[in-house]
């Protein structure tokens, strides 16, 4: 029944312009329907977006030639942070497969474009042996634009490759890391008005 209720309001904003990275969300799930999984992560992405395989891929490259599965991937937004600018944004939440034998979740940074659209610039996720419960509606949840933000602190690796960024404002910032087993961390910090708030911390096992 979830999954029937979610595939249905994918369907029902396919077509609509997207205002907030929450709608694109949807917008890009529908697409994924309606075009092919592939086609659209590549439609949707910036040419630097990067991906996970479990190494960091530039996507546009990896799937350039990469023919769609049969069977495409349902997903929706939970939940969204969004910085006080409203430039950047993190959503996650879940994704399975139609016939309900797979399921995972993911996390996707998204990012304004000068024509007010949005397009991904790092796609992530795992799989999970229960699914996440979730309703068809996201939580939004907007950095706070008071005070001045604080900076995330640095953190030096001894290996692997990693990428951290930020929105403009500072109210959001980002850091993903992978070892050289393919063990990935992603994180992101919200702006509270008083301190940069953990939201997501993703922990995906070696491969």
């Amino acid at each position: 029944m979830i999954l029937a209720l979610s595939l249905a309001a994918v369907a029902s904003l396919a077509a609509a312009v997207p205002q907030t990275a929450a709608d694109t969300e949807r917008a890009f799930a529908g697409a994924a329907q309606s075009e092919g999984q592939w086609a659209a992560f590549r439609r949707f992405a910036t040419e630097d977006a990067v991906m996970f395989t479990p190494r960091p891929v530039k996507a546009q490259a990896f799937l350039k030639d990469r023919k769609d599965p049969p069977a495409t991937l349902m997903w929706w937004a939970a939940d969204s942070y969004v910085s006080c600018d409203g430039a950047l944004a993190v959503n996650t939440g879940p994704w399975a497969r139609p016939k309900g034998d797979a399921f995972g979740y993911f996390s996707t940074i998204w990012q304004r474009q000068p024509d007010g659209g949005w397009k991904w610039t790092m796609d992530g996720g795992d799989d999970l042996a229960m699914p996440r419960p979730a309703g068809d509606t996201p939580k939004i949840r907007h950095a706070s634009c008071k005070g001045s933000p604080s900076t995330v602190a640095a953190v030096r690796y001894r290996d692997g490759e990693s990428a951290e960024g930020q929105s403009e404002d500072r109210t959001l910032a980002w850091r993903w890391h992978v070892a050289p087993d393919g063990a990935r961390t992603f994180d992101v910090w919200l702006w509270d008005g008083r301190a940069m708030k953990p939201v997501i911390a993703d922990r995906i096992a070696a491969q």
